[in-house]
């Protein structure tokens, strides 16, 4: 739980930054959301100088607030980065910069914030953020986003396991679950092939993961709809990214 004292009637901003777009919104104290969802697509290279200004500008269009949540889409503890393959590269699927990557590395995102905002600030994992608004708090559940790349996020009745950046793990033909899933690949090889990839992963997660059950979101998660994925899966909407951003404050 946070130590800072918020009225009954807190407002927070929640973004959500993606490797395409970042997007926000205001949320009341039960979560609703009271304003318009702001969006502003990225332009590459994007450095932290770069995200910084643009979630600035997207704050600037929305009312006030009493705090800030933050997803991020790369491993982050304690409010620094320590990767973000996307922001690590030149152009959105390009390859990687060592310039970027070193920019990026140990970068302390949430301090930050709070001096740009001068508000309490919040950042974690978008997988993770994501989660806690999806979970209903009952056994092992995880959480695999599908955008740019493949997000993850681990629950233990309700609560929030330690991060680990499982898009990344091997999976298959030499390749991991982000080579293989994400928005590339989905791409590359089509909607269709693409779709039987992810069915694929969601049973090579459960393989090592024994979960109850697995929630999808993220933006290509509406191209599962009207596919039959099991009683223990569940398509999530894209919003959790936002919505989240009241539960990740109670964590």
């Amino acid at each position: 739980m946070s130590n800072y004292a918020f009225p009954d009637d807190v407002v927070t901003l929640a973004i959500d930054v993606g490797g395409s777009a970042i997007k926000g919104a205001l949320l009341d104290a039960q979560g609703e959301m009271i304003s318009e969802r702001v969006r502003i697509e990225n332009v590459y290279p994007c450095p932290p100088s770069v995200i910084l200004e643009t979630i600035e500008d997207l704050a600037s269009q929305l009312p006030q607030f009493h705090r800030v949540a933050v997803g991020f889409p790369g491993l982050v503890r304690g409010g620094r980065v320590f990767n973000i393959p996307s922001f690590s590269k030149s152009t959105l699927e390009g390859e990687f910069d060592p310039e970027l990557i070193a920019a990026w590395e140990g970068f302390d995102l949430e301090s930050a914030l709070d001096e740009k905002f001068h508000q309490p600030v919040r950042v974690a994992n978008d997988a993770d953020v994501q989660g806690c608004a999806a979970i209903q708090g009952n056994g092992l559940e995880f959480v695999m986003t599908l955008g740019t790349g493949v997000g993850t996020a681990l629950f233990f009745d309700g609560m929030l396991l330690p991060h680990f950046e499982l898009g990344h793990a091997p999976f298959r033909k030499g390749m991991t679950f982000e080579e293989q899933i994400g928005n590339a690949a989905r791409r590359e090889v089509g909607k269709e092939r693409w779709i039987k990839r992810v069915l694929k992963a969601i049973d090579a997660y459960n393989q090592f993961l024994f979960f109850d059950h697995i929630y999808i979101g993220g933006g290509n998660g509406r191209h599962l709809d009207g596919v039959t994925l099991g009683e223990n899966v569940t398509v999530v909407s894209n919003t959790a990214g936002i919505l989240g951003g009241i539960k990740i404050w109670e964590r």
